[in-house]
């Protein structure tokens, strides 16, 4: 190779390790449970109160590039949960990971939408993660002791908080619009809870938004109605057409609990969506 040639090489080969590629991530949702005949008033504002429908409990598994695994939400184990909500196919989320070949200790990272029990109580499944919240949101909730100080949490999603905490693996984030992990970045505003957060992630293709609760189906950001329990009504719609300026595409904004998601995107294993198409 001439010099010329060969130095412009090694200057592109310095400049490249110096400014390494954006961190993307491959983007799944994964479906571990099934609630049926729920009333859909309960999650549309203004639904028809004898509406019901079986709603999809999912988490959302972010592979990243460079040894990252983050998993958005963790679900639910605790048998008092089972008991009550009797959820039908139900997989404990590390053992839905394994669908995709990950297991507990793969996970490096758990981000928390907000300490409702079916999005907190998994988080203790998997014992290398480090776990983001946001700070607003844990203090509203857990007291000093590890303990509920408003309702919203349980005993038992308090505790896990505060033991987490204590191990040093509990990352309390402040405010919105933080990139809390290269190409992962948190935004509060939805209002589901006092600070609930959901995420856009970068893939390949473009920025994804995982609303969680934020947005609990399709329906909500079709009709442009907030969903039903919020502490402000106003401040949920103002979130989902943030949602729709973040995302690449409209299409990949996914929502909490709504099944269509594993009809919209493209099948990757049983109950494993692969998002965007």
């Amino acid at each position: 190779m001439p010099m010329r040639a060969t130095l412009i090489a090694l200057l592109a080969a310095s400049v490249s390790i110096q400014n390494p590629a954006p961190a993307a991530y491959r983007v799944y949702a994964v479906r571990y449970a099934t609630v049926a005949d729920f009333p859909v008033a309960s999650l549309v504002a203004g639904a028809d109160p004898a509406r019901r429908a079986d709603i999809a409990m999912m988490i959302w598994l972010l592979e990243g590039e460079r040894g990252r695994t983050v998993l958005f939400d963790a679900g639910f184990h605790g048998e008092e949960y089972l008991e009550q909500w009797k959820p039908r196919d139900y997989l404990r989320p590390d053992a839905a990971l394994r669908r995709l070949d990950v297991n507990a200790s793969d996970v490096t990272d758990v981000v928390v939408s907000h300490v409702h029990w079916d999005h907190l109580d998994g988080a203790g499944l998997f014992p290398r993660a480090r776990v983001w919240l946001q700070r607003e949101e844990h203090d509203y909730y857990v007291g000093p002791d590890g303990r509920v100080r408003n309702r919203g949490i349980d005993e038992r999603g308090a505790a896990l908080l505060g033991e987490l905490r204590r191990e040093g693996r509990l990352e309390l984030v402040d405010g919105d619009g933080v990139e809390i992990l290269p190409g992962v970045t948190v935004h509060t505003g939805g209002r589901h809870t006092y600070a609930s957060q959901y995420v856009s992630v970068r893939t390949p293709g473009g920025i994804v938004v995982l609303a969680s609760d934020n947005l609990y189906l399709y329906e909500n950001l079709d009709r442009g109605v907030p969903i039903a329990q919020t502490f402000d009504a106003g401040a949920n719609r103002q979130a989902q057409q943030r949602m729709i300026e973040l995302a690449a595409d409209r299409n990949w904004i996914v929502p909490g609990h709504d099944p269509l998601v594993f009809t919209r995107f493209p099948r990757v294993a049983d109950g494993v969506a692969a998002i965007p198409r």
